[in-house]
């Protein structure tokens, strides 16, 4: 083998033990810092300690405590310590929802459109307005059959046109944020179980209740626009034959209950 392969062969062996080195270091105090090892507000082990503790190098230590700082769980102050922020990290949380069931995502993705739709009801400009119904209509020229990716990324652009309307800075970060495996799932549901997203007349009346600032209307339209899925994904965990389209025999549009 030539002696640049074999160089370049072995700086990614090395990489890779690097990385699980880290992993494992990650894990460690993951693990240290839930168990209330150290407490919030308290100072960790130095670099050297940890090293020790943990029997790797100092420079795979720094390396997990950036990460960890970048997260918001630890918090370096210079010249006095390494000092525990949080408990939990927003990496291992938002890892534990993507392992969540495809029903679990889409009534959480439903909790956070429900009260997005709600807001942007009552807080929507004019500006929001025109983003939203174009947004609404570029997903109606979509089509799934053609190309899942393409439509479910215009139904993606509808939905975060709402939520950014809603105002609410946190509530648009944590959207933001989920909305990557809410396209997981959303697709996975649409490839591999054959359940179809709910139609354009569904989401047509979603704008029609922001637009006209009708809040209660509006949270009933979005619950609406995910009752399929959520039913669907149901009958998927108990067992239940669907009506063989993937979608629960009475959770088609017409039973909708909009009241």
């Amino acid at each position: 083998m030539p002696l640049d392969k074999i160089m370049r062969r072995t700086e990614t062996l090395s990489h890779a033990r690097r990385q699980s080195l880290v992993d494992f270091a990650l894990d460690a105090l993951r693990e240290h810092i839930g168990a209330g090892t150290w407490p919030v507000g308290s100072r960790i082990p130095n670099e050297a300690e940890l090293g020790n503790m943990l029997q790797i190098g100092r420079n795979t230590v720094r390396e997990a405590i950036r990460v960890l700082s970048h997260a918001g769980v630890l918090e370096v102050r210079q010249g006095d310590g390494t000092y525990v922020r949080s408990i939990e990290d927003p990496a291992v949380v938002m890892r534990t929802i993507s392992r969540s069931s495809l029903r679990d995502h889409f009534e959480l993705r439903a909790m956070l459109e429900i009260e997005g739709a709600r807001l942007a009801a009552s807080r929507r400009s004019p500006r929001d307005l025109r983003r939203i119904e174009g947004a609404l209509t570029a997903r109606g020229e979509c089509n799934a059959a053609d190309n899942v990716d393409a439509f479910l990324k215009c139904d993606a652009a509808f939905h975060l046109a709402i939520v950014e309307a809603s105002r609410n800075g946190a509530l648009i970060q944590l959207y933001r944020y989920f909305l990557g495996m809410a396209q997981e799932a959303a697709r996975s549901a649409m490839i591999e179980h054959g359940v179809a997203e709910p139609g354009q007349p569904l989401h047509a009346r979603l704008f029609r209740a922001i637009e006209a600032g009708d809040v209660a209307h509006a949270a009933r339209a979005a619950r609406a626009v995910l009752r399929p899925l959520i039913a669907a994904f149901s009958l998927v965990e108990k067992n239940v034959p669907s009506n063989g389209r993937g979608r629960a025999p009475d959770a088609g549009m017409e039973a909708i209950d909009l009241r």
